[in-house]
């Protein structure tokens, strides 16, 4: 019977100390921190990716070739937004982790308002610090979202030419790169339906994968803006909570500090008449 018990009261013990974990919980930041990792991961993978099938499509097919010296050219656009693609990678992974930890310990100093946990000016600051990054990095990833339709709305026209292919085939349409700005003015890139290339680029899958790659990571933009709207809101309601926290602190403070003084007041007294009655 004794073993009984004590295996009983040691399964409830465990039960309580899981509880208690998973109420520390920010499942609200948890849940934000999920969709920015998905959501980054699809822009930066798809883009990546979508970024080589676009160099591939403009040397086989629209007959680009890099320059030979060191020039800004389109190539070597591709190259720097792959840069910046690993550098966007690396650094929301770790801002992830800051607004995960900044909502684990946000979360503990709620919960243990009434316990030793004091909170600090220094996490309020913090958190109102967080506030302003995140509204900044939410108006970037808005501008990513923009600049990331673009290449949609070219891949668009070029896959929606290729599907009604049969519908073209009296008139000739053709695709100049000039007009998007691919390449300079004086260089003449163009391509026209009716020529081999159009057709060959056409059967192809690298058109098709390239224009569903750059709709994914259209997709990962729009998650990450959602999942920096998702933090704007916790972060908010968190640093509410801890300011209304702060005030409850400072009132529990000075009433316990009256009441101190309440108590030491009637001791004196009490002492006093214990004096003069000897």
């Amino acid at each position: 019977m004794e073993e009984n018990m004590e295996e009983g009261q040691t399964q409830k013990g465990c039960s309580e100390c899981c509880l208690k974990c998973l109420s520390g919980i920010p499942y609200a930041s948890l849940i934000a921190t999920i969709l920015l990792y998905a959501g980054v991961a699809l822009f930066c993978g798809c883009g990546h990716e979508a970024l080589s099938g676009t160099v591939t499509i403009l040397q086989t097919y629209f007959d680009v070739v890099r320059s030979p010296v060191d020039a800004l050219d389109v190539f070597t656009m591709i190259d720097i937004f792959k840069y910046v693609i690993y550098g966007v990678a690396a650094a929301f992974f770790v801002y992830g982790i800051l607004l995960m930890v900044e909502g684990f310990f946000t979360t503990g100093a709620i919960r243990d308002l009434y316990g030793d946990f004091k909170i600090t000016t220094c996490g309020r600051c913090v958190s109102a610090w967080f506030i302003m990054l995140t509204y900044i990095f939410m108006l970037a990833w808005l501008g990513v979202t923009a600049f990331s339709s673009l290449p949609v709305f070219m891949y668009f026209n070029i896959w929606n030419t290729c599907q009604n292919t049969t519908l073209v085939e009296s008139s000739s349409l053709c695709f100049d790169l000039r007009q998007f700005g691919i390449v300079p003015i004086g260089e003449e890139k163009r391509l026209c339906t009716a020529s081999e290339n159009f057709i060959k680029m056409c059967e192809s899958n690298e058109l098709d994968l390239t224009f569903h790659l750059f709709v994914c990571a259209l997709a990962g933009a729009g998650a990450a803006v959602i999942a920096m709207v998702h933090y704007l809101m916790v972060l908010s309601a968190n640093w509410a909570y801890v300011k209304d926290a702060c005030r409850m602190q400072k009132y529990e403070d000075i009433k316990s500090k009256e009441e101190q003084e309440l108590h030491d007041i009637h001791s004196t007294r009490s002492k006093e008449r214990l004096n003069a009655y000897t």
